[in-house]
Parts: C-alpha cells; structure tokens; sequence
C-alpha cells in the first residue's frame, strides 16, 4: 500500500494514521494568540471564502482552516460563518511561517 504524503500547507498533512487508503484523525496545530495578530471586519467579498482571504494575505488557498483554528469561538463553521461584518484576529504571514514550520 502507498503511503500518501500532503504537502505542509494542506489541512491532511497533520492527519495522524493516515495509510494510503484512509486518511485517519485530523489533528491540526494550535494557532495561538499573539499580541500582534490584526483584528480583521470581514468584508463581502469574502462572504463564505476563507480560500480567497487565503489566497489574498498569504498566497495560499490551503491555508483557509488557519481563520477557523485561529478564532474557534467566532469560526465554529469555517465556511458558512464567514459573513460581512464580522471581526475575527488574522495571524501575521510571518508568525504562521513559524507556527507552521
């Protein structure tokens, strides 16, 4: 059986168990709360996108679970809860590099 390996960026690159055929248990890393991180009101265009809000401050659709695991309490459906107007804290690009390795 091939072992399938996820790039860093990918949500599956920190499922644990994984064999091939099965992916096995999601365990996504901890975004902690850093004093610098930027309190963000989140404006139509990103309605339902947190691919596009990605793609915009980081480069990288795949890093769309990071709004979700950065703010749990406000994220709980990191899709259908990114409406306008809601504030949520964006992790620097850089301090994600360093959290993400």
């Amino acid at each position: 059986m091939v072992k399938v390996s996820y790039e860093k960026n990918s949500p599956y690159y920190f499922a644990t168990g994984s064999t091939g055929k099965y992916l096995g248990v999601l365990d996504l890393p901890v975004i902690p709360k850093l004093a610098n991180d930027v309190l963000y009101t989140l404006p139509a265009a990103y309605k339902w996108r947190p691919d596009l809000l990605a793609y915009d401050l980081y480069d990288d659709v795949n890093l769309w679970w990071v709004f979700a695991m950065r703010n749990p309490n406000i994220l709980q459906d990191p899709v259908f809860d990114m409406v306008p107007g809601i504030q949520i804290y964006i992790p620097k690009q850089t301090n994600l590099i360093s959290i993400l390795g």
